[in-house]
C-alpha cells in the first residue's frame, strides 16, 4: 500500500471550544438584570460581584446558593427564566467580531463547539438569535451531562462529538470554571477578558494565555497548529 507524501504526518485542524455567555455573546449585563428581577422583593439579592464570582455555574445551583430556604429555589428560578425569555432577543448580541472570528476558524477547517452552563435549549436560542448556530458542530449544555463545568465531563463530551482528542483542542472562556474544566480535561485553556472576570482570576485558574477580545484568536490558533 502506498501513501501520498506527507499524508501520515498531517494533522487535522484542532478543535475550538467556546464558552457562550461572556465569551461569544455579550450577555453579562442581561444575566445581572435577570438576577435582579428574580430576587426583587426577596430581600437578599446577591450583588453583581457575588453573582459574577459564580458565573459558569448552572443557574439552579447558583440561585440555590443565595436562597434562604430550599423551597424558595423553584420560584426564584422561574422568575429568572421569565425575565430571560421575555428579554432575550432585546438584550443578547454577539461580541464585536465574534461572528467573523468563528466563521474564519470554520473556513480554515477547525471543528467548533460550545460548552456552556446554559441548558441546551437556552444555548440553541442564543446561538440561533446571534447567527452563530450554523457554525457549531457540538453544543453541550448544563443538562447534557451529569456534571457541569468545572468538571471536565462537558469538555470530553464536546470533543467526542467533534472527533478530536484533548491534545488537539483549545477551549476559550471568560470564567475560572471554563479554565478549570479545560485543564482538567487536558485541553489548552485560553481566557478572554471582555466577559465577567479579570486577568488575575483567570491566570489563577490556570489560563495559559489571555486575550483582550476574540480578534487575535485565529492567529493564535494558526500558530498552534
Amino acid at each position: 500500500m502506498h501513501y501520498a507524501p506527507g499524508l501520515l504526518s498531517e494533522r487535522p485542524p484542532i478543535a475550538i471550544l467556546f464558552d457562550l455567555d461572556g465569551t461569544l455573546v455579550d450577555t453579562v449585563p442581561f444575566i445581572l438584570a435577570s438576577v435582579r428581577h428574580a430576587f426583587a422583593g426577596y430581600g437578599d439579592c446577591p450583588t453583581d460581584a457575588q453573582w459574577i464570582a459564580g458565573i459558569g455555574t448552572p443557574l439552579r445551583a447558583q440561585i440555590a446558593s443565595f436562597a434562604r430556604h430550599p423551597e424558595h429555589v423553584d420560584p426564584l428560578v422561574a422568575r429568572y427564566r421569565q425575565y430571560w425569555v421575555e428579554n432575550h432577543d432585546r438584550m443578547t448580541r454577539p461580541f464585536p467580531g465574534a461572528l467573523e472570528v468563528v466563521e474564519l476558524l470554520v473556513t480554515r477547517g477547525h471543528p467548533v463547539g460550545v460548552v456552556t452552563a446554559k441548558t441546551e435549549e437556552g444555548a440553541l436560542r442564543t446561538l440561533r438569535h446571534t447567527g452563530l448556530l450554523r457554525y457549531m458542530r457540538a453544543i453541550v449544555g448544563a443538562d447534557t451531562c451529569l456534571r457541569s463545568k468545572p468538571h471536565p465531563e462537558p469538555v470530553h463530551v464536546a470533543l467526542a462529538r467533534l472527533e478530536r482528542p484533548p491534545p488537539e483542542a483549545i477551549l476559550v472562556g471568560d470564567s475560572p470554571h471554563d479554565i478549570a474544566a479545560a485543564r482538567a480535561a487536558g485541553v489548552r485553556a485560553i481566557g478572554v477578558l471582555h466577559g465577567a472576570c479579570d486577568r488575575e482570576r483567570l491566570f489563577a485558574a490556570g489560563a495559559e494565555t489571555l486575550l483582550e477580545d476574540l480578534g487575535p484568536l485565529p492567529a493564535l490558533v494558526a500558530a498552534t497548529g
